[in-house]
């Protein structure tokens, strides 16, 4: 597989369920298994949860990822690794609730995407302090 196979993306993890250290760690395991190489890696941040009320914080933080999978095949590997993790569903119009992971594609080379699917560049990860914080750590 030559270099030009290879895409950049760039992924929030977030977890405020279960023993959530443990279970960014796997994430980012099966991330290398499954997705590519996972060549840079934020520190973990606690953080409040975002859009919704609970009593459990989240750990949150963001990996670069090199990875032969298209965005679509990125979406599928990536909700393939929530659910083999325990996540049972996704937030729908915005009504979140915790959960033991969270893996969100923020960017992806330089696509922009706009399907029912998936929108890329992430549109809320502006918004989000946990997600940009360990963005701007990473990035480049």
């Amino acid at each position: 597989m030559s270099s030009a196979d290879i895409h950049t993306a760039y992924l929030s993890l977030g977890s405020n369920l279960g023993d959530r250290h443990a279970t960014m760690c796997r994430a980012i395991d099966l991330l290398g298994r499954e997705v590519g190489t996972v060549d840079r890696q934020s520190a973990m941040l606690e953080t409040e949860p975002w859009g919704f009320q609970s009593a459990n914080k989240f750990l949150n933080m963001c990996v670069r990822v090199l990875t032969p999978l298209s965005p679509q095949q990125l979406l599928a590997a990536t909700q393939g690794i929530e659910r083999e993790l325990g996540r049972m569903s996704k937030s729908v119009d915005g009504h979140y609730h915790d959960r033991p992971i969270d893996i969100d594609i923020l960017m992806y080379d330089d696509l922009h995407i706009n399907t029912p699917e998936l929108t890329l560049p992430h549109p809320l990860m502006k918004e989000r302090d946990f997600v940009m914080i360990p963005l701007r750590e990473i990035y480049g």
